[in-house]
């Protein structure tokens, strides 16, 4: 099925976008995470790069919440440049901070929402803590890239409306074995891109 617009034609496996001085293809990539034991991979942040990716800046803002004394979501991940909201909607006060070198921060002792977000500007993963909570845990990757997604239940994620080119695909889990180094394999994307299978190196300790 076609559905003809002013300037823009869509089609089922994926759209044409028309400009008086370009055509550009664009096409969804879907990524399957499983682990050395075949195990579906859930919350596996899934990620594009190319030369390009970098020069879009981030125009969205994020929210990592707190609510029965633990973060939701418990992995996130956003491009650099984005601002996340910490509210606490729990009954209880939080202190929220970070050590990680992406991004070191503090949300001294409060309740509700802090008058202003936190800037995410460089690259990296970020863990947070309560230091009233101990057990409260949180993983924050940030990727230089508009183009990601995160593996769901079934360890499937899907990057949609990707420029069609070549990119490095990369993988990352928090319990990797090697930590803070993604998967990562040269992809092409077209319209007829099949579905990529990852296989990660996951230490069963660090699983939540």
């Amino acid at each position: 099925m076609i559905k003809l617009f002013k300037n823009l034609t869509l089609l089922s496996l994926g759209y044409i976008v028309l400009t008086s001085a370009t055509v550009v293809m664009a096409a969804d990539v879907t990524v399957e995470v499983r682990d050395s034991k075949g195990n579906k991979l859930k919350d596996a942040i899934v990620y594009v790069e190319n030369s390009k990716t970098a020069k879009q800046t981030a125009s969205k803002e994020f929210e990592v919440e707190q609510k029965g004394r633990q973060f939701n979501p418990q992995v996130s991940v956003v491009q650099a440049g984005t601002n996340i909201y910490f509210p606490n909607r729990d009954k209880v006060r939080h202190h929220v901070y970070s050590f990680s070198p992406a991004k070191k921060f503090e949300l001294k002792l409060y309740a509700g929402a802090p008058a202003n977000p936190v800037n995410f500007d460089k690259a990296g993963t970020v863990v947070l803590g309560c230091n009233i909570h101990d057990t409260m845990l949180a993983y924050i990757h940030i990727v230089d890239t508009p183009y990601f997604a995160k593996t769901d239940g079934t360890g499937v994620a899907k990057i949609s409306n990707l420029p069609e080119d070549s990119y490095a695909l990369k993988v990352w889990h928090y319990a990797l074995q090697a930590e803070n180094k993604p998967a990562e394999q040269a992809i092409t994307v077209k319209a007829s891109s099949q579905p990529v299978v990852i296989q990660l190196e996951i230490s069963d300790a660090k699983l939540m």
